[in-house]
């Protein structure tokens, strides 16, 4: 680990959404499943692990409507279509309007890209969110390209999404830096060469990163080069 000494040669940025982007909470939507009398539901889906419905919905394997027909057959609860939605949604948190100016800087500066391991179901609501609070008609306008799991067919820390990334932009990886907040995800781009930075949410905003757009490499200690 170390600062970002060569942000200078750093062209392109590959930025997660939910923990990075966007601050995220699994225990609130644990909470509002229990709500609705799933008992236990943490063991289903943490931030830690999660059965195999959440990484199929991940990477669209699974349409919305057959994801509330497992949940209600997991859960055993006859509960509505908009609980589902209502309950899955709580685990996203509003985008400040910095995080939107910043975007929009960064853009100006380098190469951005988006990569988020996501679902139809919160896509769809949070770009309702965005056109209602700022007039942004979705996420993706705001980098030169975005990479959400269940339009690709991959997730990380799959290596070949990474691999999807690099060779759909034709980019070179010493020049790319990964900024995620889940380990599995640093280590899986890091072993193929790429600049990473661990984010650690709620110590740190994305907004300390850079200024006027621009890498500070003040802040970056949690940096790895290979």
């Amino acid at each position: 680990m170390e600062n970002l000494k060569g942000k200078n040669s750093i062209k392109n940025i590959i930025f997660d959404l939910g923990g990075v982007i966007m601050d995220i909470d699994f225990n609130r939507t644990i909470e509002a499943f229990k709500d609705l009398g799933a008992e236990n539901f943490e063991q289903l889906f943490s931030w830690e692990k999660q059965v195999n419905l959440f990484n199929k919905m991940d990477r669209g394997e699974v349409s919305p409507g057959e994801f509330r027909n497992e949940i209600r057959s997991i859960t055993g609860l006859n509960i509505s279509d908009q609980q589902i939605d209502d309950a899955w949604m709580k685990i996203l948190s509003k985008v400040p309007y910095s995080r939107i100016q910043l975007l929009r800087e960064v853009k100006g500066n380098y190469n951005s890209y988006l990569l988020s391991n996501t679902n139809m179901i919160h896509m769809e609501n949070f770009r309702q969110d965005l056109q209602v609070d700022f007039g942004v008609s979705g996420i993706e306008v705001l980098f030169d390209r975005s990479y959400l799991s269940y339009e690709v067919g991959m997730r990380k820390p799959e290596k070949r999404i990474f691999e999807h990334v690099i060779e759909n932009n034709n980019l070179d990886v010493s020049e790319i830096l990964f900024i995620d907040d889940t380990p599995q995800h640093i280590e899986s781009a890091s072993s193929l060469g790429i600049n990473t930075y661990l984010f650690k949410p709620g110590e740190e905003r994305l907004e300390d990163l850079f200024e006027n757009g621009v890498l500070t490499g003040m802040e970056l200690k949690g940096m790895e080069r290979r």
